[in-house]
């Protein structure tokens, strides 16, 4: 895993903050959601209750364009275990709206839902 990081990750900047769980930055409150990779935030605003979730998981494939609800590669997540309590992390705050990394917008909270429920019920924890 460590040789494909180098690969895609260019190279290092200085960090001139860190941020955690609860911290605000441009009005969204930052959610630490681990899994996918090491140190993987989410970013949330409670009044519009847009959900900023980047590579927890997919709404469209980035390799085949298949567009829908995905869990990320399994060879470019680190822990899913930790991913799918991200996941249900993130569900249960009902976004109107979420928003991914890979894939366009989705403004169903049911559906967001019923998807990460779905997975849970593959690998309870």
């Amino acid at each position: 895993m460590t040789g494909i990081l180098n690969l895609l990750s260019g190279p290092g900047h200085t960090v001139k903050s860190i941020l955690s769980e609860g911290d605000e930055i441009g009005g969204l409150r930052v959610i630490e959601t681990p899994g996918h990779t090491p140190g993987h935030l989410a970013y949330w605003e409670d009044t519009t209750r847009v959900l900023i979730l980047g590579d927890v998981l997919f709404h469209r494939n980035p390799v085949t364009l298949r567009k829908g609800l995905q869990e990320p590669f399994t060879l470019a997540t680190f822990d899913r275990a930790a991913n799918l309590r991200s996941a249900r992390k993130l569900a249960a705050l009902n976004p109107a709206t979420i928003c991914f990394g890979h894939g366009a917008p989705l403004a169903d909270a049911d559906g967001f839902k019923r998807f990460v429920d779905g997975l849970s019920r593959l690998d309870p924890a």
